[in-house]
């Protein structure tokens, strides 16, 4: 199994579309007002916003970049405001956060191999349990 696309919530696509547009995300549908697609930068992954009430708080997407500073340096000034700016976690991945126009947090990180190998993780054997 693998995952296909993440969709959130936005009470605005217009706002969502240029907003995700900038992040560098490829639109590759577009049924405004109801729907619009996106393809990540990456990868084969998709990113998609319904339209509706702006839920926010709730939903937390991470979008992993190789060179986060850099990439965030690119944005602001692109004009995208970060709620916080890149710094080293205690789980070993380093972060930036912000929030799009539905007010959903969205948190560009870079985590390398203790994304998905912290020294932390589940023996083999346990996680088939």
């Amino acid at each position: 199994m693998r995952l296909n696309q993440v969709t959130v919530t936005m009470p605005d696509l217009d706002a969502g579309w240029d907003f995700y547009r900038r992040l560098g995300l490829t639109p590759i549908v577009d049924a405004r007002p109801h729907y619009v697609r996106f393809l990540c930068p990456v990868g084969e992954a998709t990113f998609s916003q319904h339209e509706g009430n702006a839920t926010g708080g709730g939903t937390t997407v991470y979008f992993e970049c190789d060179d986060l500073d850099v990439t965030v340096n690119r944005l602001t000034e692109a004009g995208i405001v970060f709620a916080r700016a890149p710094e080293d976690k205690s789980w070993r991945w380093r972060e930036a956060e912000l929030f799009d126009p539905g007010g959903n947090r969205i948190v560009l990180y870079f985590a390398g191999a203790n994304r998905i190998d912290p020294p932390w993780r589940l023996p083999q054997d346990a996680a088939v349990r």
